[in-house]
């Protein structure tokens, strides 16, 4: 199983935040690229990015940092946020981006991450973020009618790398993951399910693992990352065993 480390990028720092909420954010670095560095050093695979201004503006926001993290990590990185056209998407993909993450563009615009999926396989991941079991789009200011199972199953056919499932009242606040619903939904797709939010510490990267079979392949860690809860040897170990 995989651990991301979390960068989140609000007005080019590395902030966290709590159930989404953009007023309510902690600034963890103001060196994104020199915050990448750091994760690529401590032995994790991937880095996992989110514009979180460009989430809300529906176009990228954060470029400048998310420049810095590429040239700074050795890692692959998968990056979201405001990402809702071809074009973009070709644009972070040149840029070195390995993954690139479609979120509100996966109930918009379900034929964009269909098509996109085609043309660069392996490197397109769908987004789904819930709350109470509802999508929310648009920076997680809106909450739609759709399920998270629904819309995981749009896309069973498209090809997407993985399916990044993300509790809203859950993320930032520490409370542990939904590790139900996520290996629930896990079971019921073919689709790679990447878990996010509410992990607090090594129990919970426990209790994802124990589900593992379900067909969870990964799982995001942000403010357990910064603030010491999770220890990134330990974290690691315990996963890949």
């Amino acid at each position: 199983m995989i651990l991301y480390p979390a960068i989140d990028l609000k007005d080019g720092q590395c902030v966290r935040l709590v159930k989404g909420d953009m007023d309510a954010a902690t600034v963890f670095s103001d060196d994104p690229g020199a915050q990448a560095r750091h994760f690529a050093e401590s032995g994790f695979a991937w880095i996992h990015v989110v514009d979180l201004n460009g989430a809300f503006a529906g176009r990228p926001v954060n470029a400048e940092a998310v420049d810095s993290i590429l040239s700074h990590a050795s890692i692959p990185v998968q990056l979201g946020g405001g990402i809702r056209d071809m074009d973009t998407i070709a644009d972070w993909l040149r840029r070195g981006v390995a993954r690139v993450i479609l979120g509100t563009a996966a109930l918009r615009d379900p034929e964009l991450v269909r098509s996109a999926c085609r043309k660069y396989p392996g490197r397109i991941a769908v987004a789904i973020d819930a709350r109470g079991g509802r999508v929310a789009v648009e920076g997680w200011a809106e909450t739609s009618k759709t399920t998270a199972l629904d819309l995981a199953r749009a896309f069973e056919d498209a090809g997407a790398a993985a399916i990044i499932y993300t509790d809203i009242d859950r993320d930032g606040a520490l409370v542990g993951p939904n590790v139900e619903a996520t290996a629930a939904l896990a079971r019921q797709i073919s689709t790679p399910v990447i878990a996010s939010g509410g992990v607090s510490g090594q129990g919970d990267l426990a209790a994802l693992k124990a589900v593992e079979d379900a067909g969870i392949e990964g799982v995001i860690c942000g403010r357990a990352l910064y603030d010491g809860r999770i220890e990134a040897a330990a974290a690691l170990a315990l996963l890949a065993a």
